[in-house]
């Protein structure tokens, strides 16, 4: 459909942009969710191996399985040096046993190292700063390794560090590096290598064996085995309540031999196999359930855990006679989380390091059960799979509060006090027309929206059709209305978050995601920006409004910020008549002649399809604040333009101007 056929579809929504006179109440309403909005990450479009998680070695213990077999992606030979993969008889461990095998070739070079090297997640950030290295190596060596980060381009060298051998025969040893280099690179196309001195192997030698080889720059928070700093801070950045993890398909796995297994993903690097994914790739499980529950920590959200519930991508279920290891394996993995260390996953939690437990509170069964096996699947979850799981949690922890995967708009009656999970994928007319979906959900109805967006243009096929390229700005004021309506029944929606969140520019599989990101640098989406705005000026207990709801281009939702002792008013314009401004004239009932506040405005520069373009680096959203006064009667006058999303908040200084 053309984009002027779209912008009719628009338009056939317009009213009249007349001016809106909006009254807030002083009382009345109800206390919202702690955790309005939050975060949902898994590992698709390399979101997770060569994105999130900071690890800079692609394929870095060459690990496969049935589905991805070990390969040497990622790896190339230096000075002629011959690459093979070896399962050998003892391997450095049973989790991952293909090793590389670095040997004398006749195409070695006579003088000078050989070795290998990496080209990480399609390149790699290199910039003067610590590097923290190591590697395992098996084989007699008598000599220096030297690690190095190079130019692909140019073979420029930046840094380089002589790590002196520790080696014995027929054994493994880790050795660990140090590396700063000494200048930054230019650009992004860089690579890893660590080599070594033939003349360094025993007479009758030619070879040595190397696994788990891996490179971190600095991380969030410095932690150990961490986050990418730059993406983990402007995730933080949403000021975010909630984390779901691990997130969507990524827990099913593409078949039932192959979920997302939380007790494989924790533990010493070489005591992890690794997975196949469901996005096409093998994943190494470096970002496991320990290194979530950090981020949970180190960003202060609280914990939404989602635990496989017998379902797989391919569209297969556990029978019912086959259905308790799974339950015993999330009881155990709760235990693990929050258990007192007399428990036996509580001990092994404490001898990880993580004597205190963490709080979970949230609990989701399964992913989306109601879509990959089709409707005898979705039976099997209704007859068995949900209630054994709801029974054996319940009554175990019945503290925590469940949550279904499918919500009562998916044709599931959800039994109180379980929540439910709505994930709407729309348009952004459907955004606009589906305003009130969530005000007839009684208190019985708890709901978690575990992901939301806007994916598809305005009159196009769903599903059928491809994802719009990038976030765009409608489908973001979209979006906006859609989190307002989530806003104004926060006593029943439990908390929102935007899905996917992080797209690798090199490898993606879904166009839509709130940060586009490759090697060096984040980009920041239209719909990140209406996200940040809405979701750092928290409403913890909503206002009624005089009128109560929405005009038919102007929506909005207002409420007390208890944690700042201020009054916050969110809307979002969507289409007005002959393209005009809305006029909204803004009192609220606590606020008195002369009273401030500041309003933030978020209009663009490109119109309704412009959107932010990685490759040029552009921005289309245009930031706008002013603070106002409130008038003779106490109110403030604005005007909110057309397909735009504004927000005024009275905020901590202003204070003084409310009453007593």
């Amino acid at each position: 459909m053309s984009c002027i056929a779209i912008l009719t579809a628009v338009l056939a929504l317009c009213a009249s942009g007349g001016a809106v006179d909006i009254a807030v109440k002083s009382t009345g309403g109800k206390k919202i969710s702690e955790m309005p909005y939050g975060l949902m990450h898994e590992d698709i479009n390399n979101a997770g191996d060569g994105g999130l998680y900071a690890e800079l070695i692609r394929n870095r213990a060459f690990s496969g399985s049935d589905v991805y077999p070990s390969n040497l992606d990622g790896w190339s030979a230096v000075n002629g040096a011959s690459l093979s993969l070896k399962n050998l008889s003892n391997p450095l461990s049973s989790a991952i046993p293909t090793s590389i095998n670095v040997a004398v070739s006749q195409n070695s070079t006579s003088v000078g190292n050989i070795g290998f090297a990496n080209d990480g997640f399609w390149g790699m950030n290199v910039v003067r700063q610590e590097y923290k290295g190591s590697f395992y190596v098996k084989g007699e060596y008598d000599g220096d390794f030297v690690a190095s980060l190079k130019s692909a381009l140019t073979n420029d060298t930046f840094g380089s560090v002589k790590v002196k051998a520790n080696c014995k025969t027929n054994e493994w040893t880790q050795h660990k590096f140090t590396l700063v280099p000494n200048k930054n690179a230019p650009n992004s196309n860089n690579t890893f290598t660590l080599t070594f001195s033939p003349k360094g192997l025993p007479s009758g030698s030619a070879s040595l064996d190397f696994n788990l080889i891996s490179l971190f720059p600095p991380t969030y928070k410095g932690r150990e085995n961490g986050l990418r700093k730059d993406i983990a801070e402007t995730l933080a950045t949403l000021q975010p309540k909630f984390l779901r993890f691990p997130g969507g398909n990524a827990l099913e796995g593409p078949n039932i031999t192959h979920p997302w297994q939380w007790n494989e993903t924790i533990g010493d690097l070489k005591d992890r196999p690794g997975r196949p994914g469901v996005w096409n790739y093998q994943t190494s499980d470096g970002f496991g359930l320990v290194e979530y529950l950090n981020w949970a920590t180190d960003m202060e959200l609280v914990l939404v855990l989602g635990i496989h519930s017998g379902l797989a991508m391919d569209g297969h279920w556990v029978n019912e006679t086959d259905l308790q290891p799974w339950i015993d394996s999330a009881l155990d993995e709760i235990e693990f989380i929050r258990g007192d260390v007399s428990t036996p996953w509580g001990k092994r939690r404490a001898e990880l390091g993580y004597p205190e437990p963490w709080e979970l509170k949230f609990v989701e069964i399964g992913n989306e059960d109601w879509l990959a096996g089709k409707e005898p699947g979705f039976d099997s979850y209704k007859e068995y799979r949900f209630p054994r799981f709801r029974e054996a949690i319940a009554s175990k922890y019945p503290d925590i509060q469940l949550i279904a995967s499918p919500s009562i708009f998916d044709k599931m009656t959800i039994p109180a006090p379980v929540a439910g999970d709505y994930h709407p994928y729309r348009q952004p007319n459907n955004f606009y027309n589906e305003f009130h979906k969530f005000d007839n959900l009684t208190a019985d109805n708890l709901t978690l929206v575990g992901e939301f967006s806007s994916v598809h243009p305005n009159g196009g096929i769903d599903w059928n059709g491809t994802l719009h390229p990038y976030p765009w700005w409608i489908g973001g004021v979209g979006e906006a209305i859609f989190m307002i309506s989530t806003e104004r029944n926060g006593d029943r929606i439990l908390g929102s978050t935007y899905a996917p969140i992080l797209r690798n520019m090199n490898r993606w599989q879904w166009s839509i995601c709130m940060l586009e990101f490759d090697a060096s640098k984040v980009t920041l989406s239209t719909s990140y920006y209406i996200f940040k705005l809405i979701s750092t000026h928290p409403i913890t207990h909503n206002l009624p409004t005089t009128p109560s709801t929405n005009t038919s281009s102007l929506f909005w939702v207002a409420g007390k910020n208890g944690n700042q002792d201020g009054l916050v008013f969110k809307a979002a314009n969507y289409n007005t008549t002959d393209h005009q401004p809305t006029p909204v004239k803004l009192s609220f009932e606590e606020l008195d002649k002369g009273a401030k506040a500041e309003l933030t405005l978020l209009t663009t520069s490109e119109g309704p399809y412009g959107y932010n373009d990685p490759a040029i680096g552009n921005n289309v959203v245009v930031t706008t604040r002013k603070v106002l006064t409130a008038d003779s009667e106490g109110a403030f006058n604005f005007e909110i333009p057309e397909l735009s999303v504004a927000v005024l908040d009275t905020g901590r200084d202003y204070g003084k101007y409310l009453h007593a």
